[in-house]
């Protein structure tokens, strides 16, 4: 071989390992998750495709974010153990994060209404300490009216479930009432904060007799679906809802920004504050993939026919 070709062979395999080097994390870094283990399963999902190898580049702390009245001690914990970033699923976690600390990055995922709640100062510019991905969405308060509509026939009063204490609440009730108006439904609001509340509220809504009901984005709805899945078939409601888990459980339907989607992509936050850019110059990403799923039993089970129109846009059937 040249000289001069030895030279530059060896110039090559210098800069490619400085390059692989520079790819290697330079000590193992500590990811706080606040939120459910499906989410957290996406989230490390996300992090394998970006070459992180679980207990050798990171160390993932979890806590669980199925009890909204612990979410503030979890999250004190999480910066107790002093780690490099918190993933905070849902809007309450979200919220219980940036209560904890000031200076941990917070990357969160599916807050409804970050800016309106005062999470970040805007998605463009998120200032502070947080960033990651919104549900926010307006048009889907009024699309899933529309897909009640479609499979009830003649609907014109449907009931809406929430939990008033989920800061983004207010924008989700916002949407739902335009959205009723312009479709001409009438709306009858329920209240649920613990999961002993569903009884009652399912009852009182029950005695005005809706023909359909909705279910308002928050941790408890997802924590409950299949109690709310039940109890809606039993008061004769058939219900959509916001995320995938509810017609799984048994709901008649869920339209949405795909949940784990948005936990995969929580990565790519991740990754990017470990590579040194800072959570207030990190834009605030919102949903680019949205799932319908129907569930044909639970259609049989409330007598209606689903359109082949209908059952032809949907991502996932259940049968």
């Amino acid at each position: 071989m040249k000289r001069r070709a030895f030279i530059a062979l060896l110039g090559c395999a210098a800069a490619w390992s400085l390059a692989a080097r520079a790819q290697q994390p330079d000590r193992t870094r500590r990811i706080g998750f606040l939120g459910n283990k499906l989410r957290l399963e996406k989230m490390k999902k996300g992090l394998a495709d970006l070459g992180y190898v679980e207990g050798r580049d990171v160390v993932i702390e979890y806590r669980s974010g199925d009890r909204a009245d612990r979410l503030s001690g979890f999250a004190a914990e999480l910066v107790a153990l002093n780690v490099d970033v918190i993933v905070a699923t849902g809007s309450q976690a979200s919220h219980a994060a940036q209560h904890a600390t000031r200076s941990i990055p917070i990357v969160m995922t599916g807050s409804s209404d970050p800016v309106g709640t005062g999470l970040v100062a805007s998605l463009a510019r998120p200032g502070g300490n947080i960033t990651g991905l919104s549900l926010q969405s307006p048009e889907l308060s009024g699309k899933r009216l529309a897909l009640l509509k479609e499979i009830v026939e003649d609907l014109s009063r449907v009931a809406v479930l929430s939990n008033p204490d989920d800061p983004p609440v207010v924008f989700s009730l916002r949407e739902t009432k335009v959205a009723a108006q312009a479709l001409g439904i009438e709306l009858q609001f329920m209240e649920a904060r613990r999961p002993e509340d569903f009884d009652s509220a399912f009852a009182a809504a029950a005695k005005v007799r809706p023909g359909a009901l909705v279910v308002l984005p928050a941790s408890i709805m997802t924590r409950y679906a299949e109690r709310i899945a039940k109890l809606a078939l039993n008061t004769r409601m058939p219900a959509i809802s916001y995320f995938r888990e509810f017609p799984a459980a048994g709901g008649l339907m869920s339209y949405g920004p795909s949940l784990g989607d948005l936990s995969r992509r929580a990565a790519v936050y991740v990754d990017k504050i470990f590579k040194g850019i800072k959570p207030a110059d990190l834009p605030i990403e919102q949903p680019t993939k949205f799932d319908l799923v129907i569930n044909l039993r639970t259609a049989q089970a409330f007598g209606l026919t689903v359109p082949w129109t209908t059952l032809a846009r949907a991502d996932e059937v259940i049968e």
